[in-house]
This record gives C-alpha cells, structure tokens and sequence, in this order.
C-alpha cells in the first residue's frame, strides 16, 4: 500500500513487448465510539486505525532497498532477476546513473520503455521512486530526454509528483510543475499530491501546490488535505490550507469533520497538546463545535478523555447536552461511566438533569455509572447486548458510518466469536473503507465457521477482485454457486470476475517476446 492505496505488486514478463505499450497507470465516517459504552466499558481503550500508510515520510530509502533485494531472492518475490532490463532501468533510476538510463532506454519505443518502467516497489515506479528520493536529474532525463510521460502513475496510480510531495522533496515538486505535471491528479485511491504533503507536514509543499491549482478541499475516502493534516496534528499545514479557504465544516466518509479529525488521532499516540492547537485553529476558522457527523466533538473528547480539550470546547460554546448518536449516552454519562470524577466536574455546571439519574450532584452520577458497571452480566446478558451491538452495527451501516459499524461488530464478536454473520458484515465495513486485508481475513473467518454459507465466499469474491487477483476470485464465486446454484447475486459477480480475467490476460498478452 502507498498511503492508502493497495498493490499486488505484481510485475510483467522478464521480455520486452513489441507493440501495445502499457503506460504504468495509476483505494463515515467519524469514528464510532459508542460501542464500549453500550457495554458499559471504557470507550479510551478501544483500539482505532488511523488511516493506512505504509510508504511513511521517513527511512524510504533505507525500505526500498531492503524491500527490492528480499523480493529478487525469492522465486515467487514479484520482481524481474537481477539480470533484468528493468530491475537495471529501476535501480539505475534509483541510484542516479543517468548513464546507465540513457544506454538501456536508447533505441526503445514508447511501449518498450513503458515496460522498462513497469515494475513497482514500496507502491512505486522508478520514475515515482527516484522523485521520492529528491533526484531531480533522474527526473529531468526520464521527462526531457527519453520522453516519459510527467504525470505517468505507478501501478497504483502514484504519480511522481505524490511521491515527491510525500517527503517534501521541494526541488523535485517545483522541477514537475514547472514541466507540466498535474496538481490535481489522483492515485487509484482517490489522494492527490496536497494529500501526500498534508500527511507529513510539508508546508512549503502544500503552498506550491496550492499556488499551481492543487484544489484545496479535493477529497478522498478519508477526507480533504484539512482532514489529514489534522488527523495527523500537522498546523503549519492547516494554517496554509486555511488561509486558501479550505472548508474547516465538510464532512469526510471515514474521519467525519476535521474538528473530530483532529480529536482522533490522540487515539494513535497524537499528544492531546498538538490536537488541541490543531482544534483552535479549526475553531478560529468557523468550525462548528456542535456538528453532529455522527458524534459532537465534545462526545469524542470526552470519550478519549482529553481534559484540556473539554475545557477548551465548552469555552468555545460546545453543548454538553448533546447525545452520542450509537446509544444516547451524555457526554457527562461517558466520563462518569469511564471513572472520570475531573470531567464529570468539568461537565456538570452545563448538563441539564438527566431523569434517569435520581440524585443529580457529582457523587450521585457517578455513583449510578458504578453501580450499572457492578451488576453481574450472564450469557443471557451476553446475548442481549450482542443483538443490540448488531442492531447498532446494521443501523451505523445505514448511515455509511463504517468506522462505527465495524467497531460494533468487533464489540460484538468478543462475546461471540463464532457468530459467521458478524465477521461477513465486518468484512463489508472494511471493503467500504479500502482496508481490504482485514476484509479478506474476515471473510476467510466467515467461511472457516460456516462453510456452507454462500456470504462469506461473496465477501472473499469482493475482496480478492479489488486485489485483481481475478482468477482466485472466479473460484471463489464458483465454490460459492456450487452451495446455491442459480444465485443471481454470485452469478453476476462470477460473470465479472471472468470478464476482469480474460482482460487482464489480453493486456498481458500485449508484452510479447522481442524476436
């Protein structure tokens, strides 16, 4: 995966073609917090996923090398052997021999040097890999002298300017723009260059790209450049997209509002000083602090248990009356329930009465969350809440809020883990939201409980056919059409698969021995 796209790092024959180039070419919701607190628990202690990224702002080189040497050992590593034209043409670009480039591209039409460059590691191409390292006269000669194409993709559609911006390599971004290289052009994803530098903090970066006609509120699955910027406590980037207007309010699928964005990431180690300066300057901009998309911010703070983000929120007009929208808990309920006599202290002055709890003074709510906690549960107990976690899943499915939905059905499957229908649908939840190894797992789990269930193997089906891995898909679905034959919904997806497979085989085809 590059930042959030997937690859199958598979590569072409060892062969030079001799016609048909194949140009390389270019995978909400807030999170849920709601589940552990219809179980009575404390919702800090959940873990979350941040958005994936496996090619990380540091160390590439270092992953590149290791990665392209483990992959060349093995029979089956998806790289060409050592003797190569491309393996040459890949390390000759990442290394900076324009020599060596120049002799083995010469003589080579548009399609044969295509093929040169159809090989991918750590998400890239030598074209992206050699922008990524900062070797501007790498990408000089690919673009001036052997005429590849500037915004050419990767097999996942990284471009070589994403990659440049990824790591802030600013003579390389300014080299690209200035030769025509597209701001705006997206990976398979849905990310774009301004996404690459917002996640990593590259400043200078974003601006260029912004004064190039980068778009500032482009989106993606996980949200605008603003989204990750402030998922990822980066405020020399925010400070920069909003001054271009980035819109501090819009909604993203996965991360909600860049004000819960900005809140979330102290679920991955973000320390709640650098969200908290990241959350004033979405409230100084107009973000609204009582947006419920699904849940307030003060619902979250309170939840992760950010002390100086409550007091700063409720000073800034946040309504502690407000419900989390999974199971209607009050901010006040979240922090007695988790033990928190300081928030509940914090709170308290600004919550209405609730009915429920008769003796409405600090000791009395917290004294009712501790007695709901002491209350002995029995597997009938078990069974309830797994059913009402399952309603809630279904419900947040509803709502496309996968992150939540498949937080429930994770509550869920720890009272029950041999429920086949709770990991199907966690195996959508992670589909919708491109983490597709976790999709896969899942549904393999679904088949492994209910082998004649004809749901689990749809699932793998989806999974392995974003992975392009078109033959296993096929039988897949054929396995699952065997269980019920004449299924419309596995027929037509069968009919895809083998439609994707004769495809990708023709395009193979293409690259034809030289004679």
């Amino acid at each position: 995966q590059y930042f959030i796209g997937v690859s199958s790092g598979a590569v072409n024959p060892q062969t030079p073609p001799k016609k048909k180039p194949q140009t390389p070419t270019g995978n909400s919701r807030a999170r849920g917090t709601a589940a552990p607190v219809v179980r009575g628990e404390d919702p800090s202690t959940v873990e979350h996923r941040r958005p994936p990224a496996t090619m990380n702002g540091s160390g590439f080189d270092m992953r590149l090398g290791i990665e392209s040497a483990l992959r060349r050992a093995l029979p089956y590593g998806g790289l060409p052997g050592n003797d190569s034209p491309q393996t040459a043409f890949f390390d000759a670009a990442t290394g900076g021999d324009l020599r060596r480039l120049r002799e083995l591209a010469s003589g080579k039409d548009a399609e044969e040097k295509a093929w040169l460059a159809d090989v991918s590691i750590q998400g890239v191409g030598p074209f992206q890999a050699a922008a990524r390292l900062g070797k501007v006269d790498v990408c000089r000669c690919l673009v001036e002298e052997l005429g590849f194409d500037i915004n050419a993709g990767s097999k996942i559609g990284v471009t070589a300017l994403a990659a440049a911006a990824l790591d802030g390599k600013m003579a390389v971004v300014r080299y690209l723009l200035d030769n025509g290289a597209d701001p705006n052009k997206k990976d398979d994803a849905g990310s774009v260059p301004l996404h690459c530098a917002a996640k990593f903090g590259h400043h200078e970066a974003a601006r260029l790209l912004l004064s190039r006609g980068a778009s500032v509120d482009i989106a993606y699955f996980h949200g605008t450049p603003l989204h990750i910027a402030a998922y990822y406590g980066k405020a020399s980037v925010m400070k920069v997209l909003l001054e271009h207007h980035a819109d501090p309010n819009k909604v993203s699928e996965v991360l909600g509002t860049p004000l819960i964005a900005a809140l979330s990431g102290t679920s991955e180690g973000l320390p709640e000083s650098i969200s908290l300066k990241c959350v004033k300057l979405l409230v100084e901009a107009g973000a609204d602090v009582n947006s419920t998309n699904p849940d307030t911010a003060l619902v979250v703070v309170t939840t992760y248990g950010l002390t100086d983000c409550i007091k700063y929120l409720l000073k800034a007009g946040a309504d502690p009356n407000i419900p989390n929208s999974h199971c209607g808990a009050m901010p006040i309920q979240i922090a007695a329930s988790c033990g928190r006599r300081k928030h509940v202290e914090l709170l308290f002055p600004l919550t209405s009465p609730i009915r429920t709890i008769s003796n409405w003074t600090v000791d009395g709510i917290l004294a009712n969350a501790k007695s709901k906690h002491s209350k002995p549960r029995d597997e009938e107990d078990d069974g309830n809440t797994k059913i009402q976690l399952k309603l809630c899943g279904e419900e947040a499915v509803k709502r496309k809020d996968y992150r939540g939905a498949s937080m429930f059905y994770t509550e869920a499957i720890e009272l029950d883990p041999t429920d086949a229908t709770l990991y199907s649908n966690r195996s959508l939840c992670h589909m919708q939201m491109t983490e597709v190894d976790m999709a896969l797992l899942d549904a393999n789990t679904c088949i492994e409980l209910r082998p004649e269930w004809l749901k689990g193997y749809y699932r793998k089906g989806v999974a392995l056919m974003f992975l392009k891995e078109y033959k296993e898909a096929c039988d897949v679905f054929m396995a699952g059409l065997k269980l019920d034959p004449g299924n419309a919904e596995m027929e037509k997806a069968l009919r895809e698969a083998v439609e994707a497979m004769k495809k990708d085989h023709f395009a193979r085809k293409s690259f034809k021995p030289s004679d």
